[in-house]
């Protein structure tokens, strides 16, 4: 990919005898967001800690703007803005404050900073909030208030680690607005995230990853349609379970369950609707296959456990 911010090739890194990530390489483009995702334990987390620098590769190479990984360290984060898991706010600083003390470790000058604080606050819907402490914020506010502080150095990429994690529907969405802005303004997003709605709205191309390795990569839609039928008939109710080893199932390509409900996917709908019609105490849902679909098929649906 020519110009690219980001380039990670062959990357490979393990604790003990468990790879965590196993030959994954990838590209950021300005302007583009990319989308990591797969289920707890594919290695997420430890290919950003390694685009940061936190930690190391076992094998393979990191170059961003030109610079190499860990060569130019200190060049390469001078052009990256951070949101972790987790958040990393000074409880003593307000939020004012907090932008002015991150915006010192990159060097800029107090009167530069003083400058932008006004501006990110904004962007942040956290004006009226500058002489407040993170203690008195909602969670959605001090998500927003760590977006604006990742970008007091005007980044050009953005790693961002499951950025709405424990967001309520509204603090989300405000987030998502924030974010497509910044990649109308040419920055680009690294974006791990488990909101497949999220990454579909937001994410130009996603790499999936499961046990270390990548098992997939494209665009959402691309993806979709090289993995999955096109319609899904969701069925549930009263001896629902027990349609999926019936003849319908000769109806649909493939069927799954998850508890007490049925999923048909199948390139033809309606056939299987009106054979599910006769059955009276049993509810149906059709809709177009998503990145869910997508995500359960190439990961599973056993639940997995933090590591």
């Amino acid at each position: 990919m020519r110009d690219a911010y980001l380039v990670c090739e062959s990357l490979n890194k393990s604790f003990g005898p468990t790879q965590v990530v196993n030959h994954v390489s990838f590209q950021i483009a300005p302007g583009e967001c990319l989308g990591v995702i797969g289920p707890n334990g594919a290695g997420k987390t430890t290919t950003i800690r390694m685009c940061l620098g936190l930690t190391q590769p076992d094998s393979g190479n990191i170059s961003a703007f030109g610079w190499k990984m860990p060569v130019d360290e200190l060049k390469i984060k001078s052009q990256l803005g951070v949101v972790s898991q987790f958040d990393t706010l000074d409880p003593d600083f307000t939020c004012a404050e907090n932008l002015m003390v991150y915006g010192r470790y990159f060097g800029h000058s107090i009167k530069d900073i003083a400058k932008r604080i006004p501006k990110l606050l904004e962007f942040a819907a956290l004006s009226n909030k500058a002489n407040a402490k993170p203690g008195e914020l909602s969670g959605g506010m001090k998500r927003r208030l760590s977006l604006a502080r990742a970008l007091i150095n005007d980044p050009k990429l953005l790693l961002l680690d499951e950025p709405t994690t424990g967001l309520d529907p509204q603090a989300r969405h405000l987030m998502w607005e924030r974010l497509q802005q910044l990649l109308q303004q040419g920055k680009s997003i690294l974006l791990t995230t488990h909101f497949m709605d999220e990454a579909e709205r937001l994410c130009h191309r996603l790499l999936v990853l499961d046990h270390g390795k990548t098992i997939a990569q494209g665009t959402p839609r691309d993806l979709i349609e090289e993995y999955l039928e096109p319609d899904v008939v969701e069925v549930f109710g009263t001896n629902a379970i027990s349609l999926a080893t019936s003849d319908l199932k000769n109806l649909a390509q493939r069927v799954e369950t998850s508890g007490e409900t049925v999923f048909f996917y199948t390139h033809r709908a309606q056939p299987l609707l009106q054979a599910l019609g006769v059955y009276q105490q049993i509810r149906t849902l059709h809709r177009p296959a998503n990145l869910e679909d997508l995500f359960l098929k190439l990961t599973g649906r056993q639940i997995r456990e933090e590591a």
